[in-house]
C-alpha cells in the first residue's frame, strides 16, 4: 500500500523549497522570453532567438533546479 504524504512525519515529506534565488531567475527567464517574443515581433533575426533560447533553455530550467 501506498505511503500517503500526511502519514509522513514532517522531516520525511517531500517539499520544494523555493529561495529569494529561484525567484531571481525565473523572474530572469521571464523577462528574456517576453523580450525575445517582442524583438521577434519587431524582425530582430539575431536577438530573439538568442533570448528566447537563453530563458527556455538555461534560465527556466535554473530556476527549477537550484
Amino acid at each position: 500500500m501506498a505511503t500517503r504524504a500526511k502519514d509522513l512525519d514532517p522531516e520525511d515529506r517531500p517539499s520544494l523549497r523555493f529561495s529569494a534565488v529561484n525567484g531571481a531567475l525565473g523572474a530572469a527567464g521571464l523577462a528574456a522570453i517576453v523580450l525575445g517574443y517582442f524583438l521577434l515581433a519587431q524582425g530582430s533575426i539575431t536577438a530573439a532567438p538568442l533570448l528566447l533560447v537563453l530563458g527556455y533553455v538555461v534560465l527556466l530550467p535554473l530556476a527549477i533546479i537550484l
